[in-house]
């Protein structure tokens, strides 16, 4: 075997090892789902809202976000949990490791705390507010486009390539974006409904999208491993050193509520699933945008929708996951089976076009 064949072979493990990362991020993701929709039928939920309003008969919007808020938080708190434990399991090198990434690499933090805010306080957040204004599935399948956003970052801002075939797939993406969409929406509008868990959604779609390129940017200086343990590090902070004092601050009762969550066997326990789950769907997601790139990555990564839909169905049941309405149903399923298509269309694209994943100005086309 010559120097080229032995490249050539490199090379594909590579792509190899970065397809399998993004699919155990999209596993990962769409088992997230299930104890992220259980959560909010919780009693203590229902009663921390109901503290919040003085009433159980019509829970507000504002007692909603501060749940969603808690929710989040807790959330970050336990995924951090698990990467504490998992960077024990590493050893102290990656202690080390992330001292000489914050103490030297000073822009790979602040790229860092950019993507704790993207993927914290909008994607996160946004994607609670939907599991608990509208359902789990919906939620899942509602951010699906976010690739869309996260491939024209990453190829205007770090002129990464971008294939006709990977477009193509965006395309057939975003279509099916709109099929989830449109039925809910045009429903909602009519009815004078709340918009909230749908701009939940976006906020999923738009802060995962921006997240993907933020984090390839740190990712070049600084190790996958170290990368995500700093970024959730970040997010924690958000949530308690900032949101949560400022609910408490307005007399909401967080700290007590938050206290009664993690008591509760059976909350510690979706807790904890939520960290395990999250926690290395994130760490698979951040391993693989150094391999294949961010719009790849993130594409492949999308396949977390319809395990989503797939878990629900089987955790919940069908009503409850996507709703009991036929027309609710159908576009629903049918968008999330567009978004599917569309990230085997970018997933099914040749090896040999994943190799280099800067645009050099050589094979702008791609693969046909």
């Amino acid at each position: 075997m010559d120097v080229n064949q032995k490249r050539n072979e490199i090379n594909r493990r590579r792509v190899k090892y970065g397809f399998m990362m993004a699919l155990f991020c999209a596993l990962f993701w769409g088992i997230w789902y299930v104890p992220g929709t259980f959560i909010w039928n919780f009693d203590v939920v229902v009663d921390f809202q109901a503290a919040i309003d003085g009433t159980y008969d019509t829970l507000s919007n504002k007692a909603f976000l501060a749940a969603a808020i808690l929710i989040t938080g807790l959330n970050a708190a336990f995924v951090m949990l698990s990467y504490l434990i998992w960077n024990l399991y590493l050893g102290k090198a990656k202690f080390s490791e992330m001292k000489r990434s914050i103490v030297q690499l000073k822009a790979c933090t602040k790229y860092y705390l950019l993507g704790a805010i993207c993927g914290g306080p909008i994607a996160i957040l946004g994607s609670f507010i939907a599991m608990g204004y509208i359902g789990g599935a919906f939620a899942a399948v509602a951010a699906l486009a976010y690739p869309v956003i996260g491939t024209v970052l990453s190829s205007t801002w770090l002129g990464q390539k971008v294939s006709r075939r990977a477009l193509a797939g965006i395309l057939i993406i975003v279509i099916g974006s709109v099929t989830i969409y449109a039925t809910g929406l045009i429903e909602e509008l009519g009815n004078g409904g709340s918009l909230i868990g749908y701009i939940g959604g976006l906020m999923a779609l738009c802060g995962w999208g921006i997240e993907g390129a933020v984090a390839a940017k740190g990712l070049d200086v600084s190790e996958p491993d170290v990368a995500i343990t700093m970024r959730f590090g970040l997010e924690t902070v958000i949530w308690w050193v900032i949101a949560i004092p400022a609910l408490a601050l307005m007399s909401i009762p967080v700290y007590e509520y938050a206290w009664k969550m993690i008591s509760d066997p059976v909350i510690l326990l979706s807790l904890v699933m939520l960290g395990l789950t999250f926690g290395f769907c994130y760490v698979t997601w951040y391993k693989s945008f150094p391999l294949i790139g961010v719009g790849r990555g993130q594409g492949i990564g999308s396949l977390y929708g319809i395990f989503a839909v797939i878990f629900l169905i089987l955790f919940i049941g069908v009503d409850a996951a996507i709703g009991s309405e036929l027309k609710g149903q159908v576009s629903l399923l049918v968008g999330a089976v567009l978004c599917t298509v569309g990230t085997l269309v970018m997933f099914t694209e040749n090896s040999d076009n994943v190799v280099s994943l800067r645009d050099t100005g050589e094979d702008r086309e791609g693969s046909p």
